[in-house]
């Protein structure tokens, strides 16, 4: 391998064939929706078990769930998950996370009634994947959450090391993707 010292280039990330269609949700024009149904569905998962968080002024603020959005923000000095994944850069799985001390108020806020179908209180999160969103500089921009919820963590499929090593690909991509950089 060579090496120019002149020109930094980035190496071309190959995708593995099943994370193929993320390469269609990161242009112009597709809304953070578009890009969590695409990660849903590579992940066997629902779209409401997916979370993208955007990194301002040391907040991580929701850009996904829509419903999320307006709820608050995450300070980096908390003791979230979310929070020590930007501050660790470090990805992580708990397939043990209903036992893992942590603010469930995010779980207990629902969609607008008119949006949702559920009529009882949402599912804990039982399974949970965190990655950091990292630039070219190694600089964490957001994190990327990936849930399982159920009532029972029986019901919910553990995630592998090779699922947390998709979502680390997955976020690579996802620094300059607009649907995450957009307001």
């Amino acid at each position: 391998m060579t090496q120019n010292n002149d020109q930094v280039t980035m190496e071309e990330i190959v995708l593995p064939e099943h994370l193929l269609p993320l390469e269609s949700v990161l242009g112009e024009g597709v809304s953070a929706l578009d890009l969590c149904m695409v990660l849903a569905k590579i992940f066997s998962v629902q779209y409401t078990e997916v979370a993208l968080l955007r990194l301002e002024s040391g907040l991580l603020r929701f850009v996904f769930p829509d419903h999320l959005r307006t709820t608050g923000a995450i300070p980096l000095s908390s003791k979230a998950v979310a929070a020590h994944t930007a501050l660790s850069k470090k990805a992580e799985i708990f397939n043990n996370f209903a036992r893992v001390k942590h603010a469930s108020i995010f779980e207990m806020i629902k969609p607008e009634a008119a949006k949702s179908e559920e009529l009882a209180p949402p599912s804990p999160i039982q399974k949970l994947m965190s990655v950091p969103i990292m630039n070219r500089t190694s600089q964490v921009v957001g994190v990327i959450q990936i849930s399982r919820k159920a009532l029972d963590p029986k019901l919910a499929k553990d995630f592998s090391r090779e699922d947390l090593h998709d979502l680390e690909l997955a976020a690579g991509l996802l620094a300059t993707a607009p649907a995450l950089l957009a307001n």
